[in-house]
């Protein structure tokens, strides 16, 4: 119970920092637009880039909005088909849709079909009751999407203390923690964007996996499924645990012994629950949200699952431009993408061995985001790789190393979470 006093707490703090120094660096420094941290983010950082997108203007709780905020807010508020949401069209992006759903993927189609539902259906439920407070609904919105992944990262925190335990002890699960909350992507778990509540959920099914409570963990990991794309690897460990379990040894004895003692219904039953990420996937991707989905993310996001060949050509082309030095910005950003990346495949190949659960599930979350196609947002995507942590910890008894990566994480943070209060491109 201390431990668990102590991560609340720490939460607690972080939350009001992080969110307190986005208050106040945006009251005290100015920005030059436009971000030149990549190509295309110089035309959607210019003088009137936000004209049109509605929710991204409301001032309430604004330096937690950026970027793909928008959508997630629009779908909670008005649904997918939301005419006010941008729509993408044989032309490009248009601002000015009808009130009814185009008849076909290639006359128009909303771009909120890019993101997955379950963040904007809690969107929606908490934010009923926060119209006590009598704000309009974008700030409703707003301030139930911060609240959520906040709390998302609470569960996140004390799901990775749990896992981190047995193998680190007190000190190094709490090191752990920490690292999470300062990692220089960590502030998106406090944004409304799908981090924070992704973490929690994932990290959950995670823990309970290891105590063994299936139903529970199979909830969470259905739930995250539904929060991003990448939730569906969670297969991966709940498979890796039944198979461990042994349980699918029992399938070979007499099926009418079994069925007598009611001894086939249980190793079914969890087989099919280790399953329920992937089955839930499936059906998602078949349904027309998915279908949606793969059109939007192909066509206009230039994304897909597991291209891995353009995904090699566009991080070769990327360290390339970030070697030559001509734009310091862009070669800035590439910094921290090629950090992140560096740190989490090394994490990645030290964790299998030290647990294959946790260790191949963060193998699926970086290859998977990683193979996704564009050269951007790795960083902030290993965020779901309980390895990074985990090793970083075990580093972390280092008295020195502990030192220089907090000094360096914080710092990074800082910059990161100015940068996207200014609506600059983080990740």
């Amino acid at each position: 119970m201390k431990s668990v006093r102590t991560i609340v707490l720490m939460w607690l703090a972080w939350v009001l920092i992080v969110i307190g120094f986005q208050a106040w660096v945006k009251a005290r420094v100015e920005l030059k637009y436009p971000d030149r941290a990549l190509n295309w983010t110089t035309q959607f950082t210019g003088p009137g880039y936000q004209q049109g997108h509605v929710y991204l203007l409301d001032p309430f709780m604004n330096n937690q909005v950026a970027w793909d905020s928008e959508y997630y807010l629009s779908i909670a508020i008005a649904g997918y088909e939301d005419p006010r949401a941008p729509h993408y069209t044989p032309a490009g992006i248009s601002m000015n849709n009808p009130a009814q759903p185009a008849q076909s993927f290639s006359t128009s189609i909303s771009v909120n079909y890019a993101f997955f539902p379950f963040y904007s259906l809690l969107i929606r439920i908490f934010a009923f009751p926060l119209r006590i407070f009598g704000l309009n609904p974008v700030a409703t919105a707003t301030l139930a999407g911060v609240i959520i992944s906040a709390l998302g990262a609470l569960l996140g925190v004390l799901a990775l203390y749990d896992l981190a335990y047995e193998k680190l002890g007190e000190d190094g699960a709490l090191r752990a923690v920490f690292y999470l909350m300062i990692l220089p992507t960590g502030f998106f778990l406090l944004q409304v964007y799908t981090e924070g509540l992704f973490v929690g959920l994932a990290f959950a099914c995670l823990a309970l996996l290891k105590r063994k409570q299936w139903l529970a963990a199979a909830l969470c990991g259905v739930c995250a499924t539904l929060t991003r794309a990448v939730g569906v690897a969670l297969v991966i460990p709940m498979m890796i645990a039944w198979i461990r379990a042994g349980e699918w040894r029992d399938l070979d004895g007499e099926w009418r012994q079994l069925l007598h003692r009611g001894g086939l219904l249980r190793p079914l039953y969890h087989f099919l629950l280790a399953l329920s990420p992937f089955i839930t996937f499936l059906i998602w991707k078949f349904s027309y949200l998915g279908l949606a989905f793969d059109y939007i993310e192909s066509k206009y996001f230039g994304r897909g699952y597991l291209s891995l060949n353009k995904s090699v050509y566009e991080w070769s082309q990327a360290f390339h431009t970030m070697l030559q030095g001509t734009e310091p910005q862009h070669t800035a950003y590439y910094f921290t993408e090629f950090l992140g990346l560096a740190i989490a495949l090394v994490a990645c190949i030290l964790c299998v061995k030290l647990d294959p659960e946790l260790g191949w599930f963060s193998v699926a979350v970086v290859l998977i985001s990683w193979g996704s196609g564009p050269a951007q947002g790795i960083h902030r995507y290993i965020l779901a790789a309980p390895a990074v942590f985990l090793i970083l910890a075990r580093w972390g008894r280092d008295p020195v190393f502990d030192r220089a990566w907090t000094l360096l994480s914080i710092l990074l943070m800082g910059a990161l979470a100015m940068l996207f209060a200014f609506d600059m491109w983080v990740a």
